[in-house]
C-alpha cells in the first residue's frame, strides 16, 4: 500500500482546504481562523482572523487573484491575495466585500472565470442559493428552495447553477431565464425537468464536466454519482465505505500515467507559526526566504504591485462603461439612425436613375 508523501501537521482540525490555481499558496480553514501558506517553502504568511465561527468552505478565483471565505457564522468574505500579502505584521488586512445577505452558515462556495471580473455563488441552511459579482460586490440572484442547500457549483459556460439539498436532491438553475428576477422560488412541482433525484440523504459536493454535459455528485448516502445533464439520468454509481465529503472532476495530467513520475521537487513540511523558522532548523535545509512586505521592497513597482494596478483600472474602466452605456448607446443609435437615412437617399437617387434610363424613348 502506498504510504502517504509527507505528514503535515496542522495548528488544529482543518475544516476546509484549498490551492490557489497557479499552485504557489494553499489555504485551510483552522476554527475560525484562515491560515496561508507558501508552497515553495512551507512558510505560514498570513493568519486572518475576520469570522466569528468556524470556517466551512475556501475557493480561489480562476487567476489566484482573490479568494472567497465562508463559514458558520452566516457571513462571505472576498480577499485580495495582494492585500493579504503586503499587509503589516502587526495588522489584519480588511476583506474586499463582506456577503452578509444569509441567515444561516454558509456551506459551499465556488467562483466562475473571469478572475476579478467572475461571478461566485453561495450555498447556505437557509435554503437558499446566491449568485454575486466579485468586482462589484453586488448581489445579482438569489434562489429561494425549499430544503437547506448543502453544495453549489456553475457549469463551464455560467448557464446553469446546481445546487444539492439536504434530502439528496440536486436543482438546476437556469441563470439566463426570462424575465430576469433577483429574486427567485424554486418551485419543485413545476420544474420537474431540472431536479436530479436518486440520492437517499444529503448532497455533499458537485462537479460539472469540462464540456458541460455530465454532472458529478457525492452524498453522505456513501455513493457518488455520474449524472447526464441532458436526460437527468444517472449513468454510473460509485459506492464508498462511509459518507462521501468530497469530489470532483478534473483533468488528467500527461504524467499521471507515467509509472516513474515523481515530483521533481519535495513538498516542504508547512510552519505552524507566522513568521516562524522551525522549518529552517533541520540539519541541511537551506533556502531563501521573501519577505513581500513594504517596508523591504526595493524601488520601482513589484509584480504584486502592477498586477493591483491592472485589476483597479479593470475595474474603474468596467464602472465607466456601465454609467456610460446609456449615452453611449444613445450616440450610437443617433449615428444608425444617420445611417439608415443615407442609404435610403442613395436608394432613391439609384432608382430614379433607373426609372429615367428604362423610360428613355429611343432615337
Amino acid at each position: 500500500q502506498d504510504q502517504l508523501q509527507q505528514k503535515i501537521i496542522c495548528p488544529g482540525p482543518v475544516t476546509c482546504l484549498t490551492a490557489s490555481p497557479n499552485g504557489l499558496y494553499v489555504l485551510a480553514g483552522v476554527a475560525e481562523s484562515i491560515y496561508l501558506w507558501e508552497v515553495s517553502n512551507g512558510n505560514l504568511l498570513a493568519i486572518l482572523n475576520r469570522h466569528y465561527q468556524d470556517l466551512t468552505c475556501l475557493c480561489f478565483t480562476d487567476d489566484s487573484s482573490h479568494f472567497l471565505s465562508g463559514a458558520k457564522d452566516c457571513l462571505a468574505l472576498v480577499w485580495n491575495l495582494y492585500n493579504v500579502l503586503q499587509a503589516e505584521p502587526s495588522q489584519i488586512p480588511d476583506p474586499r466585500h463582506v456577503w452578509s445577505r444569509h441567515s444561516l452558515p454558509i456551506t459551499d462556495l465556488c467562483c466562475g472565470f473571469g478572475g476579478p471580473l467572475a461571478r461566485a455563488a453561495t450555498a447556505s441552511l437557509d435554503q437558499t442559493a446566491k449568485l454575486w459579482e466579485i468586482s462589484s460586490g453586488e448581489l445579482l440572484l438569489s434562489v429561494l428552495f425549499d430544503v437547506g442547500i448543502m453544495a453549489v457549483t456553475l457549469d463551464l459556460s455560467e448557464y446553469h447553477m446546481f445546487c444539492g439539498g439536504m434530502d439528496g436532491s440536486i436543482f438546476q438553475v437556469d441563470l439566463c431565464a426570462w424575465p430576469v428576477q433577483r429574486d427567485r422560488t424554486f418551485q419543485t412541482e413545476r420544474e420537474n425537468g431540472k431536479v436530479f433525484k436518486g440520492h437517499r440523504n444529503q448532497v455533499t459536493c458537485l462537479s460539472v464536466s469540462t464540456d458541460g454535459s455530465l454532472l458529478l455528485s457525492g452524498s453522505h448516502d456513501e455513493t457518488v454519482r455520474l449524472w447526464d445533464i441532458q436526460s437527468k439520468q444517472c449513468l454510473k454509481t460509485m459506492n464508498h465505505k462511509g459518507p462521501v465529503t468530497n469530489a470532483f472532476i478534473v483533468l488528467a495530467p500527461a504524467n499521471m500515467f507515467n509509472p516513474d513520475g515523481k515530483p521533481s521537487v519535495p513538498l516542504p513540511k508547512f510552519s505552524r507559526h507566522l513568521h516562524g523558522t522551525e522549518s529552517s532548523d533541520e540539519p541541511g535545509a537551506e533556502g531563501v526566504t521573501l519577505r513581500l512586505g513594504l517596508h523591504q521592497q526595493e524601488p520601482g513597482q513589484s509584480y504584486l504591485e502592477k498586477a493591483e494596478r491592472m485589476y483597479s483600472q479593470m475595474y474603474s474602466t468596467r464602472e465607466k462603461n456601465l454609467v456610460g452605456d446609456q449615452e453611449h448607446l444613445t450616440i450610437q443609435v443617433s449615428e444608425l439612425e444617420e445611417e439608415v437615412s443615407n442609404l435610403r437617399k442613395i436608394n432613391k437617387d439609384l432608382f430614379d436613375f433607373s426609372t429615367r434610363i428604362i423610360t428613355k424613348p429611343a432615337k
